[in-house]
């Protein structure tokens, strides 16, 4: 099995855009140097012919806590329904502890 991955996602139209942390990555690094930054990463993955800001989408983030489990950070306006997915796309062994995050960190155009 792969190795359960960091890294950040955006629910666009009902479509999951999601960003495993590849260590080799050039573009969109948070200052941990161990996953992305949303807004650093959005100009060079945002789909094409979007002209919106990194913070429209909802969006996420999926971390590994220190005992190695994994915790998914969201928008409100993610459905659960979508766990499956993100761990797929994470290469998740386990089901993560989500924390459904309403501040304005995770805040989207939904909010305003």
């Amino acid at each position: 099995m792969n190795e359960a991955k960091r890294g950040v996602f955006w629910l666009i139209d009902g479509e999951l855009l999601c960003f495993p942390f590849d260590k080799s990555a050039e573009h969109g690094v948070a200052k941990s140097g161990n996953t992305y930054n949303h807004k650093l990463l959005w100009e060079h993955v945002r789909p094409k012919g979007c002209n919106k800001p990194y913070n429209y989408y909802p969006r996420g983030r999926v971390e590994i806590n220190a005992k190695g489990r994994p915790v998914v950070f969201m928008s409100p306006h993610i459905d659960a329904v979508y766990i499956p997915e993100i761990m797929e796309a994470f290469s998740l062994p386990s089901e993560p502890r989500v924390i459904i995050d309403g501040s304005r960190h995770y805040s989207s155009h939904i909010d305003h």
